[in-house]
């Protein structure tokens, strides 16, 4: 089948609304070159593996690129060049020449093209593994294979390593868990792998349910279920540990209610926040009673650790 790619250049601050917007506009896959944060993996201590050379030659232009179906394909250009020249004027951010370029690919193509990038990620004793790669796990190392699709990471973006390193820091074993958000499972995942009693994923997404589900199938994983639904408005069962890795607009949005499926002496670990947006989350998550026990930078993201009162 026949595929049309749009790539947008743009900067690293940008990236991540464009990919938004991509996604929004119905790419069936969303992927990010960016040389800095190979650089940023290399700097730090959460991750260790070869890099090759080439790699770090890429040009320091973020380019963000969308994979369509030929069909409507005219409609749907026109809806990204608008939700960017939207973007243009009200981001905060400064955002490069949002320059656009298309072109026709195989799918086969697109496949190949973004699984090269990925090798496994080291998170304290998780490892993050595509499913694509043989790796042979370490003394007391908890392996967590992905198979991301082509609309989900495999764990290297900051908001998904914030989350694991935050969780890594607490004892898992017989803890119920809940996962809002969870796109492609990894959060949900590796906590049953550490010991949780149950786990329940939830997105509102079809493509991410259906991303849990196989991620959930590949690593055996039999006592998490996933489900699509809005778990604030659904859930039965509270959480001894509830991940939202989302944005901060809807984490402080969920500040006013997401209480009601967290137990006694629970903790909440959230990410997805920018900087910026770092005072307004941890202000509004106190202000609706939560304690702050711990938070983290990496990159332009925080991640934040909350305990229940």
């Amino acid at each position: 089948m026949k595929y049309k790619e749009i790539s947008v250049n743009t900067t690293t601050e940008g990236s991540d609304l464009v990919a938004m917007i991509l996604y929004d506009c119905g790419s069936e896959g969303v992927s990010i070159y960016d040389s800095k944060d190979i650089l940023d993996l290399i700097e730090s201590d959460i991750i260790w593996d070869y890099i090759e050379a080439d790699v770090l030659k890429q040009s320091p232009i973020v380019k963000v690129k969308g994979c369509y179906n030929e069909d409507n394909f005219e409609n749907i250009y026109q809806n990204v060049l608008e939700e960017l020249e939207n973007l243009k004027e009200n981001s905060p951010f400064e955002l490069g020449s949002l320059e656009v370029q298309v072109c026709e690919l195989d799918d086969t193509d697109w496949v190949n093209e973004w699984k090269k990038y990925y090798k496994p990620i080291h998170i304290g004793k998780i490892v993050i593994v595509p499913k694509w790669i043989k790796y042979e796990a370490q003394k007391d190392e908890i392996v967590v294979l992905i198979d991301p699709g082509m609309a989900f990471g495999t764990g290297s973006h900051e908001s998904t390593r914030l989350c694991l390193q935050l969780f890594s820091e607490l004892d898992a074993n017989g803890k119920s868990v809940l996962d809002i958000g969870a796109g492609s499972g990894i959060l949900g995942i590796a906590a049953s792998l550490c010991g949780a009693k149950s786990v329940l994923l939830s997105d509102i997404a079809p493509l991410a349910v259906k991303a849990c589900e196989e991620n959930v199938q590949l690593n055996n994983v039999s006592n998490a279920v996933v489900t699509q639904a809005d778990l604030i408005e659904s859930a039965t069962t509270k959480g001894d540990i509830v991940f939202a890795n989302i944005t901060a607009d809807i984490l402080i949005a969920l500040s006013n209610n997401i209480g009601n499926v967290l137990s006694s002496n629970g903790y909440i670990i959230l990410s997805g926040i920018i900087h910026k947006r770092y005072d307004e989350v941890l202000n509004a998550y106190i202000k609706n009673g939560f304690v702050l026990d711990k938070s983290l930078v990496l990159g332009e993201w925080c991640g934040i650790r909350f305990k229940k009162q």
